[in-house]
């Protein structure tokens, strides 16, 4: 995310702040909330200090969840969000199969 953008309010508890939006790690959409003006304003700090996207699915459910989240907080576009850092497979992978995949 651009430097310029930060959060521009004081942190004030949502009705659906219980929502669980990271089922892996069970964060919940307050968390998220608070992290963010806290100063946690990348997904990779999110990441880092909530462990969101860090579960089992690895942010499959959850990530688009999360952006969008940061950037409404963040009263800011979700294409300035910055994303996560990818990874390579936790698990090896045979070049073959990587290499036949279409880009």
């Amino acid at each position: 995310m651009n430097d310029r953008l930060k959060y521009k309010t004081e942190y004030v508890p949502g009705p659906d702040d219980d929502m669980v939006i990271c089922r892996c790690e069970e964060i919940t959409k307050g968390e998220i909330r608070k992290a963010v003006h806290e100063g946690i304003v990348t997904i990779t700090e999110l990441r880092r200090y909530l462990r969101c996207g860090m579960g089992l699915c690895q942010g499959q459910t959850c990530a688009r969840l999360v952006k969008g989240i940061v950037a409404a907080e963040l009263a800011a576009d979700p294409s300035l969000v910055q994303p996560a850092t990818s990874r390579g497979p936790v698990r090896p992978t045979e070049m073959s199969i990587l290499a036949s995949e279409v880009l």
